[in-house]
């Protein structure tokens, strides 16, 4: 298959903060892979756009997951146990992507299985660095399951 053929790949990115949002969609925008983002702002959007639920229904299931911690309705943590117990998501990656460096979140985190944890820089081309690396090791390094559609 060549680049052209190849399916662009898809991201959920959780995130609440409109500007955080901006920067990573900034950062990713000159990327080596196809790639279409979708964007939630809370847990039980997240859910609801995992499972293909109301308006998420028409929704690919996602490649990779960039999950932010500090979420309102459903905070990151809540969604990463979901994400883990539920057979039919249990094998997409997730990143967490929060400001918080605390010790405890760290352990929490991987103790319900994320496949990593990045403290966001507040330094924009640190951050920026940051999501290509994330973009290059999971999109480009990284072999990933086929998504459940293409099976």
């Amino acid at each position: 298959m060549t680049e052209l053929t190849l399916k662009p790949a898809i991201v959920l990115l959780v995130e609440d903060n409109q500007d955080d949002i901006e920067l990573t969609l900034e950062a990713l925008q000159d990327s080596k892979v196809r790639m279409e983002i979708d964007t939630v702002s809370d847990g039980m959007s997240a859910m609801a756009y995992l499972r293909r639920e109301g308006k998420y229904a028409g929704k690919p299931r996602p490649d990779l997951i960039l999950l932010d911690l500090n979420l309102p309705l459903m905070d990151g943590r809540e969604v990463l146990k979901e994400i883990r117990e539920d057979q039919d998501l249990t094998d997409i990656p997730v990143v967490v992507l929060t400001t918080s460096d605390d010790e405890g979140d760290i352990l929490k985190a991987y103790k319900l299985h994320a496949n990593c944890y990045i403290t966001k820089p507040v330094d924009f081309a640190r951050f920026t660095e940051i999501i290509r690396q994330v973009e290059g090791f999971w999109l480009q390094l990284v072999k990933l399951p086929r998504r459940q559609d293409d099976r």
